[in-house]
């Protein structure tokens, strides 16, 4: 099969090797029908050292069961399954509490014990518990794309906005305009948010924005930025602040923006190990610092109705599709901003 690995910065190789096998009796094995690429996956494009051997990349997918471990229950061969983007087994402690990404048995695909999903095919551990099945959609589905987004990136927005405690009423603003900050804008539109403020520079990704309902976006970054939020805001700030980029200028934004009391709510992958707690950003505002890597094994059996539903479109951040042959141009492509969110189609 076909499969992603990057050998550094930059270096993104799709090669042949042998396709995956059933290794625990609670694995299955999955046929690939949309894959994507994430935007999580252009820091180690950009930082990755060469020389350290090639790094197996992707982890989000839908596709068709192909095979069963003996220990797998409530799947069947021909299913169309969503897979996110950590596996888990749905029974632990931490999976019951909500918290799948923590899960006692679980993990992240891209590892040295579990290969990346950008692949014609997978091995999906733990698959009882990780693996959703969607009954009565087939591989020619319009909604493909949409039901994609339900293995991170929708989700992940959504994260942000239910930890943030988005709700009818409250100022939300977001911080980031890529493919997360522009699901966080749809999340926090379903919850009711009665102003969403799009901190975001790229006419073409701020204008999907405001049809996912952003009813102000401001260009400006830095003081400036933080300046014209707060006009916006009535000199107070957002009740919630949903943070999606990753990067120390993001946070800083996020608690210049954040209204004493308010939530700090952070998604994007932190691209640092330390950031201001003190009285000049959390302490003196009385705000809440929230967020991590979603759990959208909790949140996927709900969405799934509003996709079918078509009360949500979320698949609407990608942008472009390529083939496996086409998948070191579609981070060439995303890195460049030339491209929101890549599709891989086999």
């Amino acid at each position: 099969m076909k499969a992603t690995f990057m050998y550094g910065a930059g270096d993104v190789r799709v090669e042949d090797v042998p396709d995956p096998v059933i290794q625990q009796p609670t694995d299955a094995i999955v046929r690939t029908v949309r894959a994507c690429i994430c935007g999580s996956d252009l820091h180690p494009y950009h930082s990755l050292p060469a020389g350290e051997g090639a790094k197996s990349m992707g982890h989000e997918l839908i596709g068709v069961v192909e095979e069963l471990g003996s220990e797998v229950t409530g799947l069947n061969k021909g299913d169309l399954v969503i897979a996110p983007f950590a596996f888990a087994d749905n029974t632990c402690v931490f999976c019951r509490e909500g918290v799948h990404t923590s899960c006692l048995h679980g993990g992240f695909y891209g590892t040295d014990e579990t290969a990346g999903l950008q692949a014609e095919y997978a091995r999906i551990p733990q698959a009882s518990g990780s693996l959703v099945p969607v009954p009565g959609v087939g591989e020619d589905s319009g909604l493909l794309a949409s039901l994609l987004t339900l293995s991170d990136v929708y989700l992940t927005g959504y994260h942000a906005a239910f930890q943030g405690r988005v709700e009818p009423g409250k100022s939300v603003t977001v911080i980031g305009d890529g493919a997360v900050g522009l699901s966080a804008v749809l999340a926090a539109r379903q919850m009711g948010a009665e102003q969403i403020i799009l901190m975001g520079r790229h006419r073409s990704r701020t204008d999907l924005g405001r049809e996912f309902g952003a009813s102000d976006v401001v260009a400006e970054r830095g003081e400036e930025g933080i300046a014209r939020v707060l006009e916006l805001t009535r000199g107070e700030g957002s009740h919630v602040v949903l943070e999606a980029v990753g990067h120390l200028p993001a946070y800083e934004q996020a608690y210049g923006v954040v209204r004493p009391g308010g939530v700090i709510s952070r998604v994007g992958v932190p691209q640092y190990e330390s950031a201001p707690i003190g009285f000049g950003s959390l302490f003196g505002k009385n705000a809440a610092l929230t967020g991590g890597p979603a759990p959208v094994r909790a949140y996927i059996k709900a969405a799934i109705p509003q996709v079918l539903s078509g009360e949500i479109d979320p698949g609407r951040v990608f942008d472009s599709t390529v083939g496996f042959d086409g998948v070191a141009d579609g981070y060439a492509a995303m890195d460049a901003r030339e491209a929101l969110k890549v599709m891989i189609a086999p």
